[in-house]
């Protein structure tokens, strides 16, 4: 993924309203279920969307006179690559090492330990086959 599929953080914003509305929503769906308050202006949230397409991550069909957009990629994806690039760019690349960051930086409690664990084990699981090695 290249480099130009690198969202900011208002286009984020508005991506994360196409994947929860699901389907191909138009502009008006996005801005009112964003902005019910009026928050952003129509244009605003129509350029955001163009950018987007020209970024690979909307296709646009026009019916009759409203623009449709389809998500080329999945919040998954997105979430993928941004997290690659944030642990290549900041962690050289490793995964403990921003694991440590992560854990050292921040008030975790027990609960979230032992549901990082359990993600852990079934993550070991999976790659193990099922298997213990004690």
């Amino acid at each position: 993924m290249g480099q130009e599929q690198r969202l900011t953080p208002a286009e984020w914003e508005i991506m994360e309203t196409v994947w929860k509305l699901g389907g191909a929503p138009s502009v008006r769906d996005v801005l009112e279920s964003a902005f019910p308050n009026g928050e952003k202006a129509y244009t605003t949230v129509q350029t955001i969307m163009n950018t987007l397409m020209s970024k690979g991550i909307l296709s646009r069909k026009k019916t009759g006179m409203v623009n449709f957009y389809t998500p080329l990629r999945t919040r998954k994806q997105m979430l993928g690559a941004e997290t690659s690039r944030l642990v290549g760019d900041f962690f050289k690349g490793s995964l403990p090492a921003f694991a440590n960051y992560l854990f050292s930086s921040s008030d975790i409690d027990l609960e979230e330990i032992a549901a990082i664990r359990a993600m852990l084990e079934a993550k070991e699981a999976e790659l193990t086959g099922g298997t213990d090695h004690d």
